[in-house]
């Protein structure tokens, strides 16, 4: 027994394995083989508790189980994080026809059944099978449309004992060509003689019309004699020969052809994939968002048979009622082995600026289908949502969007007049003198307010500015220096946070910029927040740091008291309950 083959039987006896945290999927690395070729099952597992391993039992019908490994990954991708457990099993084909690999049970869950084509030896072939070593190739299909991948499997057969050698890769003028994952290792039967097979596939994408030709692919190593000690090295991309027997060998041409994009396709973006969808994450469960508070959303368009920079970029347009602040695309290509799996995702924070409804329209992308040879639409259907007033109005507290901390909303205007929410009154029902009480008592308070207004923000001017940034968490005048600090950066997110954090030193009722803005009745302060968050969501030009410290210079000109405006952290006109007079 081979040393190979006795690390398989270890890995059979003990597996480690993960349970199942959202599924189990089974894949095959080819969906057809010649009788006599070996083809792996691979089963992937999401990250979860361990399981013990899945029973092999149902693949001895059709199959010779010849061996079994595993390997863990973990991923980071938009900052999410996922980890996954795969098993590899070597399996055998017993006899040729459409054979159906079982579902397997592994932990709480079943893999899909797969079908796997197995052929007889092919005769072509067979008179190769003299030879020690010899290479095939072919595509998959031979025939597509300009901008479609086409998969070409490259095979190096060989029964002599390799040291190294070199392999070319294709050169196509006019043909992207992706090198597709690492090299599968297997074994074949070739006119009843064992060959040890390694296989490389391409993904070939042509950018033009016509015939094409992938020239011969030739193979040069050296063999040598098992009884001689030689360092083994590397197999492929070793320079260098240490004796031994030079070998070579070559594949055929393989001929391609390509058409053109069908006349009536019109003036869209043309997107030949095996499958194409459409998708749109973030939107409330509920339907319901409130003003000045960001919406976070997600576009994903994720293509089978295409890379990422052929795919259009997601996009939403101008919404009535609210503004739209995209981010930057993220791009990502990845492969299952065989197709390339193209993927664009674009987040938006969509803030509402006033109350009523929201409709986010439907979007769609024409493409084209290479397997139906059909004209295929995606789709994301039109969605109406309600808006509420903001967390200060008469509504219920506004709750930020999943990630909102790190990202601060864009201003949000004043309701109009129709839409103001009313102030709250008390409850009880009061003869009219307690109304006239009332009022005198409103009058008292107001008046206080303003003296006692007048007096801070005198008082705040004659104050030195501090020059300890180390002064006791929540003191307004520490809080103030530290925006005014990050004011003459350049670092909008931090200008944003400082400036909250000293407005909430003096108003704790705010939850945002936009009822902060709402609350100024400074012309020029809600348009240095204005342009503050055009930078912060929408990469807007920065405007001079000296704009935005003159702005809140001699501190936040509140609005007055009973403005009434949406947001406003003002108490009730009635502090006290009149219910019980």
């Amino acid at each position: 027994m081979t040393r190979r083959c006795l690390w398989a039987l270890l890995i059979l006896l003990a597996v480690p394995a993960w349970a199942l945290a959202s599924g189990v999927r089974a894949t095959l690395d080819r969906s057809q083989v010649q009788l006599g070729e070996t083809v792996t099952l691979n089963i992937a597992i999401d990250s979860g508790d361990r399981v013990a391993a899945p029973d092999l039992g149902p693949l001895a019908k059709d199959f010779d189980v010849l061996g079994q490994s595993s390997n863990s990954s973990i991923s980071i991708v938009n900052g999410r994080r996922s980890a996954q457990f795969t098993i590899g099993i070597a399996l055998r084909p017993k006899h040729a026809g459409q054979l159906t690999v079982p579902s397997l049970a592994v932990g709480n869950g079943h893999t899909e059944p797969l079908q796997l084509t197995v052929t007889p030896p092919d005769p072509n072939a067979a008179a190769s099978s003299g030879k020690d070593v010899f290479v095939e190739a072919f595509a998959t299909p031979d025939h597509g449309y300009v901008g479609q991948q086409l998969l070409l499997t490259v095979r190096l057969y060989f029964d002599v004992n390799l040291d190294r050698g070199s392999l070319d890769d294709p050169q196509l003028p006019g043909v992207e060509v992706r090198k597709l994952g690492k090299d599968v290792d297997y074994d074949a039967e070739r006119g009843g003689r064992r060959y040890h097979v390694l296989e490389r596939r391409y993904a070939l994408i042509p950018r033009h019309a016509g015939t094409l030709t992938v020239p011969s692919l030739a193979f040069q190593g050296v063999a040598s004699n098992p009884s001689d000690p030689m360092d083994p090295g590397d197999f492929f991309g070793q320079s260098g020969l240490f004796g031994g027997t030079t070998v070579t060998a070559a594949s055929p041409a393989v001929t391609l052809h390509v058409t053109a994009p069908p006349a009536d396709w019109g003036g869209g973006d043309w997107l030949p994939a095996r499958q194409l969808t459409l998708a749109l994450e973030g939107l409330p469960a509920d339907g319901t968002l409130h003003v000045g508070q960001p919406l976070n959303l997600h576009m994903t368009v994720q293509a089978e048979g295409l890379p990422a920079e052929s795919l259009p970029e997601p996009s939403l347009p101008a919404l009535a009622g609210a503004t739209v602040y995209p981010d930057r695309p993220v791009d990502s290509t990845t492969h299952d082995g065989r197709w390339l799996q193209g993927r664009r995702e674009r987040a938006f924070a969509v803030v509402p600026q006033r109350a009523g409804t929201l409709t986010i329209p439907a979007t769609t992308l024409t493409w084209f289908d290479v397997q139906s040879g059909q004209k295929q639409v995606a789709r994301i259907p039109a969605r109406t949502l309600t808006v509420l007033p903001g967390a200060g109005g008469a509504g219920p507290a506004a709750t930020p969007p999943a990630g909102a901390a790190s990202v601060s909303p864009a201003a949000s205007a004043p309701l109009p007049p129709a839409a103001q929410p009313d102030t709250p009154a008390g409850t009880g029902h009061a003869h009219d003198r307690w109304r006239w009480i009332a009022a005198a008592s409103l009058g008292l308070w107001l008046l206080s307010l303003l003296a006692w207004w007048w007096l801070r923000r005198r008082a705040r001017r004659a104050a030195p500015a501090p020059t300890s940034p180390a002064a006791p968490a929540g003191d307004a005048r520490a809080l103030r220096q530290a925006f005014m600090d990050a004011a003459r950066g350049g670092d909008a997110s931090a200008q944003a946070r400082s400036l909250l954090a000293w407005a909430r030193s003096e108003r704790p009722g705010l939850h945002h910029l936009g009822e902060l803005s709402a609350a100024l009745d400074s012309g020029a302060q809600r348009a240095a927040i204005d342009a503050l968050q055009r930078r912060q969501y929408g990469n807007a030009q920065a405007s001079p740091a000296e704009d935005l410290v003159a702005a809140f210079a001699d501190g936040f000109a509140w609005r007055r008291p009973g403005g009434g405006e949406p947001g406003s952290p003002l108490p009730p006109l009635y502090p006290f309950d009149l219910g019980g007079c």
